[in-house]
Parts: structure tokens; C-alpha cells; sequence
């Protein structure tokens, strides 16, 4: 996040500690880790490992990609082709949002004094009516 912002031109306070690839025993920044994080490169280890290992696991959890046909040997490439585009347009493209067809609605309305004093007054005929029939009986 910072690094994007610092790259679209925000000026804003950080020090190189804050990036993937800082060694705090070293005091210094490994301009490779951090470019292999910015281009997806542990996104990608992380897949091969996971496919590797548990199959099940990777076919859920990367199911978009799978679909779209990225595999982790062209995760950068990938990356690499977004930066450039966001470079070409950095403006923000709105998607279209589908609203339901049908809304969910998850709590009642509240009932006035007089739909619970007719709602009461159903119930209790209906109990009376239940106990005259068995006292028929």
C-alpha cells in the first residue's frame, strides 16, 4: 500500500523499514526481496507450495485464478502488465454493481398495539376452541 501510494506521487513520511526486504540486523533494504514482493513473487511461491502440498486447499483458495488460467510461473508478467496499465490510466474505473432481484430483509416489522391485540385474541380463541373439543371428548 505505501509503496503505491509513493509511487502514484503522495508525499508521505516512512522510512525504509516499513518494506518487505528490510534487515534489521543488516540496517538495509534488499532491493530484490522487495521488488519480488511488489511483482507477486510470494503470492507465487505461496501457490506452488500449496499445490504441491495440498491440492484441495490451492483449487479453493486460488479458484479465480485457475479459471482465468494464471499459473504461478506467470504471476509477475501478470503484475508487471496491471502496474502498466494503471501507469497508462490511472483513473478509476467504476464497475456496475446488479442489485438482487429480490431483496433480502432480515427483520420484521414491528407490529402496532391493535395487530397484537387481534394476533392475541386469535390465539387464545384458538386455544378455547382446542379445549372445548377435548373437554367434548
Amino acid at each position: 500500500m505505501l509503496q503505491g501510494a509513493l509511487d502514484g506521487g503522495l508525499d508521505i513520511p516512512h522510512s525504509d523499514k516499513r518494506f518487505a526486504g528490510y534487515n534489521k540486523e543488516s540496517k538495509n533494504l534488499d532491493a530484490e526481496v522487495h521488488r519480488k514482493y511488489i511483482l507477486g513473487g510470494h503470492v507465487a511461491s505461496y501457490m506452488k507450495t500449496l499445490r504441491e502440498d495440498e491440492p484441495e486447499k490451492y483449487q479453493s483458495q486460488f479458484t479465480e485464478y485457475i479459471k482465468r488460467g494464471i499459473d504461478p510461473e506467470n504471476i509477475e508478467e501478470l503484475y508487471k502488465k496491471v502496474h502498466a496499465a494503471i501507469r497508462a490510466d490511472p483513473t478509476i474505473k467504476h464497475t456496475e454493481k446488479h442489485v438482487p432481484k429480490v431483496q433480502k430483509h432480515y427483520l420484521t416489522r414491528k407490529l402496532t398495539y391493535e395487530e397484537r391485540k387481534a394476533k392475541l385474541i386469535a390465539r387464545l380463541n384458538a386455544l378455547n376452541a382446542g379445549a372445548d373439543e377435548e373437554d367434548d371428548e
